[in-house]
């Protein structure tokens, strides 16, 4: 989140090109692909769109200038959403030590790895699992190479699967808008 920039935002459809990271290497910030090389489209819902640019009127982005690829690389500069009050980047220890961890522990809640900055990656899964986006879809967002390495990392966060088969057996079941029963063999569609 920390590499995101106002760039990467498609004004021809509502999606959100996941292009670089920050990453220390070596004790410098640098550019980087997305973890695994991962470059990516996720959708961007029109709540977060909103929020990204009430974020930006209130704390106009910040052009960031830092090698990209290693320490040596071609620098690259980039308007970044987030920064730290004096312009530099952010970098995720400095962020989890000065503002996450303490935002954790503000809220009564335990302040445990489980509850590092990774918990929104884990909870923007389980939101959309919930909602019953496919596996195959989830791991594209999120940059796996594999949907049965997100299934097998996401598979307890997967909605009761006696809720839905009482669902759609209840809806196959249900009587149609007119008030006639509907055969239970779906025949009449045949």
């Amino acid at each position: 989140m920390f590499g995101l920039s106002p760039d990467d935002t498609d004004g021809t459809r509502p999606v959100l090109h996941v292009r670089r990271q920050i990453k220390i290497v070596r004790g410098r910030l640098i550019f980087s692909a997305p973890k695994g090389g991962k470059v990516r489209d996720v959708p961007l819902p029109v709540s977060v769109a909103q929020r990204l640019a009430a974020h930006a009127e209130q704390y106009p982005p910040v052009e960031v200038a830092l090698p990209w690829g290693s320490s040596t690389g071609d620098p690259q500069t980039v308007r970044l959403y987030l920064t730290a009050p004096n312009g530099l980047p952010l970098q995720r220890p400095a962020f989890n030590a000065a503002v996450w961890k303490p935002a954790i522990r503000a809220t009564g809640i335990e302040d445990h790895r489980s509850n590092g900055m990774h918990v929104l990656r884990h909870t923007y899964a389980s939101v959309l699992l919930d909602a019953g986006e496919s596996i195959k879809a989830l791991s594209g967002y999120l940059g796996h190479s594999d949907p049965g390495f997100t299934l097998r990392v996401y598979t307890h966060l997967l909605p009761a699967s006696e809720d839905r088969t009482r669902r759609a057996i209840d809806v196959a079941f249900a009587d149609d808008p007119l008030g006639g029963a509907q055969t239970p063999d779906g025949m009449e569609t045949a």
